[in-house]
């Protein structure tokens, strides 16, 4: 099961309360580049999905669809708790023009360090307009989003990636429940001014899954899960055997691979960031659509692994439109693409949690009494 982060596939009906009315990350992603070419993806039926230049409908596709959220939010968490049949009760807390004074006075006070910047800000923005005072004075650079994320920077010269992770657990034990954002976020850097790069050594944070989730009930049957990338720490790493590094799509499309090759059974739950992090956030056109360039090529190779019994499901979490007036994430559906025996060539419309309901029939072959999701495999 891999998460292309950021991926969406137009707006939500709500994406208006949002700010994210009209947006379409991959339709306008693909006619801003001139079309993309994604014969592994096109072959499973993306093009099925909606309109994307350069992927025309295929002939023969596996089952698809486009997923809808299941609650509030339009990030990571809220995409991956989704999936995995959990919904935030509420819409989180948000931080668009900074953290307030008495949260800001909680981050001093946690980290034992002043704090400089606290505003919305793009990541890579932000070291490098903030990291020079950073060096000159020990200062943590806090930078916020639309998103229910607090992010704290720190050059590794100035504060090692273990004491960073320590500040940001302490900053996240310390905030009061009206303030306890969906993830703090560890941003550690290096190099000079200038020429300011983060590290792989980013660390999410996230509150805990308010409820059980598809991952607890897989464990409860004993049927080991194995995360890639920032999956494990969005779920706080409930419900998970192994988490795998994967802080960039090189990696994670790497141990990706090697887990198809070397499991005989399980989940394998794999988040693809650069997408997100590196591409839609900075609304790098051309980066965006390099990186699932690489993507379908290792999609094509992993279609060649798959053996009986085994089932490949490729979705998304949220959209990133690159042609949105602002850089944060937008409100939108999410494509499905699932190929294993028996697909039908069906399309099916649903909800995030139907991937969960599905995956827990189809590995367990029972159904949560629970958890929301209607499974798109036979029974």
């Amino acid at each position: 099961m891999v998460v292309i982060d950021a991926c969406g596939v137009g707006a939500l009906p709500d994406a208006d309360e949002y700010g994210d009315a009209g947006t379409d990350t991959l339709g306008h992603l693909a006619t801003a580049a001139g079309g993309l070419q994604l014969p592994a993806l096109q072959g499973l039926g993306l093009g099925c999905i909606t309109a994307i230049d350069g992927v025309p409908a295929a002939a023969s596709p596996v089952l698809h669809g486009r997923l809808a959220a299941i609650g509030p939010g339009k990030d990571s968490t809220a995409g991956h708790w989704g999936l995995m049949g959990v919904a935030s009760p509420a819409r989180p807390v948000t931080y668009p023009d900074g953290v307030p004074p008495d949260v800001l006075e909680l981050v001093r006070t946690a980290a034992r360090r002043q704090v400089i910047c606290n505003r919305a800000y793009n990541g890579i923005d932000a070291i490098q307009d903030f990291g020079a005072e950073h060096l000159r004075t020990g200062a943590l650079i806090l930078y916020t989003s639309q998103d229910s994320v607090l992010q704290l920077a720190a050059h590794e010269r100035i504060v090692g990636e273990a004491e960073l992770y320590g500040i940001c657990e302490r900053v996240r034990s310390a905030l009061p429940a009206e303030h306890a954002v969906g993830r703090i976020i560890a941003r550690p850097f290096t190099g000079e001014v200038g020429q300011f790069e983060r590290t792989a050594g980013r660390r999410d944070l996230a509150t805990a899954p308010p409820t059980t989730s598809y991952l607890d009930e897989l464990h409860g049957e004993g049927i080991p899960v194995h995360t890639v990338g920032k999956v494990g720490e969005l779920f706080a790493g409930r419900g998970i055997d192994v988490q795998h590094g994967g802080s960039d799509n090189e990696t994670a499309l790497r141990t990706t691979g090697q887990l198809i090759d070397r499991l005989s059974s399980g989940l394998v739950f794999t988040n693809l960031v650069e997408t997100d992090q590196v591409y839609g956030h900075r609304h790098d056109v051309k980066g965006f659509s390099g990186a699932l360039t690489v993507i379908d090529e290792h999609v094509g190779r992993w279609l060649t692994k798959l053996r009986p019994g085994d089932m490949l499901i490729l979705t998304a979490d949220h959209g990133c439109d690159v042609t949105a007036l602002h850089t944060d994430h937008t409100r939108e559906y999410v494509p499905l693409l699932a190929t294993f025996e028996g697909h039908g060539s069906r399309r099916v419309d649903g909800s995030l949690a139907d991937v969960g309901a599905s995956v827990l029939r189809w590995l367990s072959g029972r159904d949560s009494d629970v958890l929301p999701g209607v499974p798109f495999v036979e029974g």
